[in-house]
């Protein structure tokens, strides 16, 4: 991309990703101006890769966190740092190479088109993909339907979507949790609470195997059970603002 945006960035969050982080950042700035980059804490010797990259590109912006926080963490540093630049809306994109960077101008487009929106990648799996993680999402996307009476998300753990920057920073400021592995399905659920209204854009994920040097930092026990108790939280969370959702729904809509 020749011009750069001066409203929405792609940030990438990017813990040990290897060498699929260069290749990552090199796919997104093909499609999109600027692209910044939230390391959080690697020891894998690709922060200096990207680092050098950023020397040779104006476009290109590393941000360096000095231990591992967890991807929303991460995410909540680069958007900090995205609203004191002036930018409105980041797309975040995985750094492992699974989330496609050519419908990356689609996602921005859509979501110049409704500022107010979040635009959510729905993901379209290939035969790769581990059946036990297509089918675990699909429990996590029920409740997360439920937790915001049907308000239309899509999916709740796809992390390829265009969100409004001061919303998310005020959702995430408003509660301690969501800063890890819990970031993504928290951050719809609680953006739906707080009336930003969800819209679904169909994009594919790419499971990489490990030859293709495919990195996953899932633990099917531990992430399973910060989902379970993150759920429990936001259930208890969604009877409190029953009424207001209730309101909210019967209220007739504007045209």
């Amino acid at each position: 991309m020749s011009q750069a945006s001066t409203t929405h960035l792609v940030l990438i969050p990017a813990y040990n990703p290897g060498d699929l982080l260069a290749r990552t950042v090199r796919a997104a700035r093909a499609q999109w101006a600027p692209v910044w980059v939230v390391v959080d804490g690697s020891t894998d010797g690709s922060t200096a890769t990207v680092q050098a990259m950023a020397a040779q590109d104006p476009q290109l912006r590393v941000i360096v966190l000095p231990r591992n926080q967890g991807k929303g963490a991460a995410v909540l540093a680069g958007l900090q740092a995205a609203a004191l630049s002036g930018f409105t809306h980041a797309l975040t994109m995985d750094a492992d190479g699974q989330h496609p960077a050519e419908l990356i101008p689609r996602f921005m487009a859509t979501s110049v088109s409704m500022p107010d929106a979040m635009v959510l990648g729905k993901p379209v799996f290939g035969p790769e993909a581990p059946a036990l993680r297509v089918q675990g999402r699909r429990l996590s996307n029920a409740w997360a339907d439920m937790e915001t009476l049907g308000m239309g998300i899509g999916d709740s753990l796809y992390g390829f979507r265009v969100y409004p920057v001061r919303a998310l920073i005020d959702v995430m400021r408003s509660t301690r949790f969501m800063r890890r592995f819990d970031f993504d399905p928290e951050a719809v659920v609680r953006l739906c609470w707080a009336g930003v209204r969800p819209v679904n854009v169909d994009a594919p994920v790419r499971y990489l195997a490990p030859e293709e040097g495919g990195v996953s930092h899932f633990k099917y026990v531990r992430d399973n059970l910060l989902l379970t108790w993150m759920h429990s939280r936001l259930w208890w969370g969604f009877v409190f603002r029953l009424p207001m959702l209730l309101a909210r729904r019967l209220r007739p809509s504007r045209r």
